[in-house]
Formats: C-alpha cells, sequence, structure tokens
C-alpha cells in the first residue's frame, strides 16, 4: 500500500455509512427458511383444526350432504387440472369439464342410496325408461364431450387432446372420490358413528403414511424414490410410509372401529394399510407428474400450507376407490 493511502498516523479511511452504494446488497435472513417451515405447518395445523370436524360431522350425517361435499371439491380440482392443462398449451372445455365433474359424485349418490323412494326412485318414475339405464347414460358422456370439441375447436386447436383431458378431469376429480360416497352407504344408515369411523379408516392410514414418509425421508435420507417427478422423496421415505399404513391400520381397529362395533381382524387391517398406503403413495407421485409437466410447484394457492386441492387429496383419489374395493373383499361391509 503507498505511504499517503493512510494519512494521519496511518488510520484507516472512514467506513462507508448504512446504503452506501459500494455496500452489497443485503442477504436473506438466517432464519428465513425455518420460519417459513413453521409458519407453514401452522397454517396447516389451523386448517386441520377446522376441517377435520367439519369434515367428520358431514361424514357423520352421509346422504345428500356428504354428496355436495365430494361435487365441491370435485368443481375446485376439476378447474386446477384444467388450468394445469392450459400450462402446457392444451385447452380444454373448462366449463362442460367442471360440469361433468360436479355431476359424477352426485350421480354415484343417486346410485348408491338404499333407502326406498330415494332420489333415483323418484327420476326413474318421472322417466320410466331410464329405469337400468344408467350405465349406458354414462357411456353417453365421451360422445357428448367429443360433440361439443366438435364445435369449439377446430384442426388446428389440438382437439384430441382438449377431449381427452376434458373427459379425463371429471373421472380423476369427480368419479375417483366418489368412492367415499359408495363406502359411507354401505357402512351403515345416516346419522352413523360406526359408518364414519369406518369411512375414516382410510383417511387415517393416508394421512398418517404420508406424515411417516415425510419424516422418514427427513431422518433417513439416502436414494431418491423418483427425482425427476418428486425429487424430495425418497426410497427410505417411501418404505417408511408403508409401515406407517400398516401401524395406522392396526392400531385404528381396536382405538376406533371395536368401541361402535365394526372391528375386523388385525392380518386384515394390516393387508389393506400396506395396500391402502402404497395407493397414496402412487396417487401423490400421479399428481407430482402432471405438476412437473405444467412446470408448477402447487397446483394453486386455494387451501393455506397445503397448495390446492390437488396437492390436498391426491393421494385419497387413489385411495378411496381401493379402500371401497378392499372393504368389499374383505367382507367390512
Amino acid at each position: 500500500m503507498p505511504r499517503d493511502a493512510r494519512p494521519l498516523a496511518r488510520l484507516h479511511p472512514p467506513s462507508p455509512f448504512r446504503g452506501d452504494p459500494r455496500l452489497p446488497a443485503p442477504g436473506p435472513a438466517v432464519r428465513a427458511g425455518s420460519d417459513a417451515f413453521v409458519t407453514n405447518n401452522l397454517q396447516r395445523v389451523l386448517f386441520a383444526a377446522v376441517a377435520i370436524p367439519l369434515a367428520l360431522g358431514i361424514v357423520w350425517r352421509g346422504g345428500l350432504a356428504l354428496a355436495l361435499l365430494v361435487a365441491a371439491v370435485a368443481a375446485l380440482g376439476a378447474r386446477e387440472l384444467f388450468a394445469l392443462a392450459e400450462h402446457t398449451g392444451v385447452r380444454p372445455l373448462r366449463g362442460l369439464g367442471v360440469a361433468l365433474a360436479v355431476l359424477a359424485p352426485l350421480g354415484v349418490w343417486l346410485l348408491a342410496e338404499s333407502w326406498e323412494g330415494g332420489a333415483l326412485g323418484f327420476l326413474e318414475k318421472l322417466a320410466p325408461w331410464l329405469s337400468g339405464q344408467w350405465p349406458l347414460v354414462a357411456a353417453l358422456v365421451p360422445a357428448v364431450v367429443l360433440t361439443a370439441v366438435l364445435f369449439r375447436r377446430g384442426p388446428g386447436e389440438r382437439p384430441l387432446e382438449c377431449a381427452a383431458v376434458t373427459l379425463f378431469g371429471p373421472v380423476y376429480c369427480g368419479v375417483l372420490p366418489s368412492a367415499i360416497l359408495l363406502i359411507r352407504n354401505a357402512a351403515g344408515d345416516h346419522r352413523s358413528w360406526p359408518a364414519t369411523w369406518l369411512v375414516f379408516f382410510p383417511l387415517a392410514v393416508t394421512w398418517l403414511c404420508d406424515s411417516f414418509a415425510m419424516w422418514g425421508g427427513k431422518l433417513i435420507g439416502g436414494a431418491r424414490l423418483a427425482p425427476e417427478i418428486s425429487p424430495g422423496k425418497t426410497r427410505a421415505g417411501a418404505v417408511a410410509g408403508l409401515v406407517g399404513g400398516v401401524v395406522t391400520a392396526v392400531a385404528f381397529v381396536p382405538l376406533a372401529l371395536a368401541p361402535v362395533g365394526r372391528a375386523f381382524s388385525l392380518p386384515r387391517a394390516a393387508v389393506m394399510g400396506l395396500l391402502i398406503a402404497g395407493a397414496a403413495q402412487v396417487g401423490d407421485l400421479a399428481e407430482s407428474l402432471l405438476k412437473r409437466e405444467a412446470g408448477v410447484k402447487d397446483s394453486s394457492r386455494l387451501i393455506p400450507g397445503h397448495g390446492g386441492v390437488l396437492d390436498r387429496f391426491d393421494s385419497l383419489y387413489f385411495v378411496l376407490p381401493v379402500s371401497a374395493l378392499l372393504f368389499r373383499a374383505f367382507g367390512v361391509v
């Protein structure tokens, strides 16, 4: 350093003041990541504190109230799915797709209701020719979608993909979760706690499987499960999720189902827990695949701490139909 660079008894030059352009921009706060994690989990807890009692009450009530809840969730999920498709350049028929998604659970409810003189019987009295023809009515839905696409999309507007996504949305977001109505109606009458807890059996297995998988992945780490689809998931976490599903199922039977007279054998519970947990993880990865193609992290920001409807219910889209079949196969309902 030259002799005159630090005059006045070689004192250091004065330090720049705050805001001086020579100072580098401030970096992120050290606790920013930790604070975001705490905030996100607090939002999850608050949402669960409201949503779980509400869902419990509606499942207990059953019937049309539950069908309307599923229809509302189906409409929101279909909107998110169509938004993902639009990110890839496909333009589905939003209005028609959402309408079909709403009609799907209502149609399943009509078919599942077993009480005498129910809504399905009323419709068949209005139109006797519909009696026993509901599968044919459902089979006409693709024709309706293609007809709408014929009038709304030209050859250069990817009509095949438009029709496929418009039809897939109601099936994925409307038909699959409607299996909860089949479980609820087969499990017991309206306002039935035994039926309510039976419905919550696959829900509890799914939620605890997710928690076991998350913490197992964090604590154990290791090889990635599907790095191109969901980089945060590990094989160790997947195994932990399966174990958590079995543990939850085996614990749920004596703690929740036995007191209300709906218990079944623990080996059956273990098998069901394993299969439900597997379905939950596949459902989660399937929705992640759709988001990766669309280039988004969350399907929306509708639910605090969870993202969108698809993010929250992706596992249940697979779990509920699998559970309905397992309940039948094992003679639970």
